[in-house]
């Protein structure tokens, strides 16, 4: 018998239409060759030629980048000598060429199958939880160091980098930062220094790091680069860097004026008799010998040096590298508002996060074929567990798809508020089908009563969900979420589409 779909069911079939397309995109992005580029070098050429990250590599030098493979096996026979090479890089609209002696500082993966987002439960990485020391934090000003801590890990070329700000149900304010991919040490480091920088002569400051100060860092190319690299007597290397950085015109006129006071070094003639020392975080990392022909000049460009040693040439020239890109970004961020302390700190292993992640989906739908199971064994027929099998199925998706357009990051809390989702639908859905087998009412008033209780149990749990959402310093924020999502998309779309089918099949 042809069955007439009602508004309600044609909504849901909608719906699901929208929610498929936020998952996965257009349906021929699923045939999409090549690789998607996940981070890029800050400092790097590749950076400077405009590469990105999320844009997707389709060929390198004329070749077919089809996987992670093809890429990285070009990329190998390329680099075999210590001469430039010419690299030409082919991406959906444009063309970019290279010239180097090594590799580009370019980390791909393979074209993700949807737009679903993972947290660092399921994706690996660390996680910590902050707070300043011996302050409290206002609405105000915790936005703004969410936005410093950003800016600086940005600056540090950091990807998949998360900061937002907590608040529990005590009212207390924490800063949350999380990031794919690297360790807690790392992360501690990264967060747990204030970073003020001061460049002093003598006893008195003539800058500090920041944009009051501070016009402009150099970056790249002849003004910031690491100059020499030499083997020490004891066998170790030391490299040397040197940048450019632009002074605010009130920093360059303290600056002249301190000068005025010194005198020439009669140890170092040529130079003053005191010296430019940078502070960071008030240890000393640098001291810079002042020219005398700087005395009595007005000038906003002053080039910083430092060094980097290590065990080997490559060892060197790699912690040179950090040494300048971590003054760089102090210089250009300044120093962070408050000293941090680190209240929690975590680490989560991406395998683990897979593996319980594949667990709770097999346990799952293992659930979901048993409770179909039971409703055709109760019912003694087929449609209505095929009907409650599609629209659990149907809120899943639902949730999905909202959660892509939104771009939520599903961690495990996430996971386990749809599971409580499918549990609370297939309980409304078991009422549904309970209250329309019911004799002594018209159908119609049995689905009523049906939807009346659902209604009720709803705003149960959307009550129950919200201070939830603040709990534990938001960790449950993901439970929450989905759960909430879950339920209204229940309220408003599947349970009424149900009601219309398991109607239908009634009559």
């Amino acid at each position: 018998m042809k069955i007439k779909l009602t508004w309600r069911i044609w909504l849901l079939i909608i719906v699901l239409i929208f929610s498929l397309l936020a998952i996965f995109g257009s349906p021929f992005s699923l045939f999409e060759k090549g690789v998607l580029i996940t981070s890029v070098g800050t400092n790097s050429t590749a950076f400077d030629q405009g590469i990105v990250k999320g844009q997707i590599i389709t060929g390198v030098d004329g070749q077919t980048i089809n996987s992670v493979e093809d890429y990285s096996k070009i990329m190998q026979a390329k680099f075999l000598t210590n001469e430039d090479v010419k690299t030409t890089i082919t991406m959906e609209n444009s063309e970019i060429i290279l010239f180097s002696n090594t590799p580009p500082e370019i980390t791909v993966s393979k074209i993700p199958l949807t737009h679903l987002t993972t947290g660092l439960d399921i994706s690996g990485g660390s996680r910590a939880l902050v707070k300043p020391v011996e302050i409290e934090l206002s609405s105000i000003d915790a936005d703004e160091l969410v936005q410093i801590i950003q800016k600086r890990l940005n600056v540090y070329g950091i990807e998949d980098v998360k900061v937002s700000k907590i608040t529990d149900l005590s009212g207390n304010i924490y800063i949350r930062v999380e990031i794919a991919g690297i360790t807690p040490d790392d992360l501690r480091d990264l967060i747990s220094q204030q970073g003020k920088f001061e460049a002093k002569i003598g006893n008195e400051t003539v800058f500090i790091g920041g944009q009051k100060d501070i016009t402009s860092v150099a970056r790249s190319g002849q003004d910031a680069l690491i100059e020499s690299c030499d083997q020490q007597t004891d066998g170790s290397y030391f490299c040397n860097f040197r940048f450019s950085i632009y002074l605010s015109e009130d920093a360059a006129k303290r600056h002249v004026n301190i000068l005025q006071n010194l005198t020439e070094d009669l140890e170092n003639p040529g130079y003053l008799s005191k010296k430019l020392d940078l502070y960071l975080d008030d240890n000393l990392v640098d001291s810079l010998l002042i020219s005398t022909g700087l005395k009595g000049q007005i000038t906003t460009q002053i080039s910083i040096s430092g060094s980097g040693i290590g065990a080997t040439e490559q060892d060197a020239y790699n912690n040179a590298r950090d040494n300048m890109n971590n003054l760089q970004t102090v210089l250009i961020t300044g120093s962070l508002p408050y000293k941090l302390e680190i209240v929690k700190l975590d680490t989560i292993s991406p395998v683990f996060g897979k593996e319980f992640l594949n667990a709770i989906i097999m346990a799952g739908f293992a659930a979901l074929i048993s409770v179909s199971i039971f409703v055709f064994i109760r019912y003694r027929n087929f449609k209505p567990a095929i009907s409650l099998l599609f629209i659990t199925l149907s809120e899943i998706v639902i949730i999905l798809g909202i959660a892509s357009l939104i771009k939520w990051n599903l961690d495990l809390p996430s996971i386990a508020g749809i599971l409580v989702t499918i549990g609370t639908g297939i309980d409304q859905q078991i009422i549904i089908l309970e209250e329309s087998r019911e004799k002594f009412l018209s159908l119609k008033q049995r689905l009523k009563r049906a939807f009346g209780i659902i209604l009720s149990a709803y705003f149960t749990a959307l009550v129950a969900m919200i201070p939830l959402y603040w709990a534990a310093a938001g960790f449950f924020k993901g439970f929450a979420i989905t759960t909430i999502i879950g339920i209204t998309a229940g309220v408003l779309i599947t349970r009424p589409a149900f009601s219309d089918i398991i109607g239908k099949i009634e009559e």
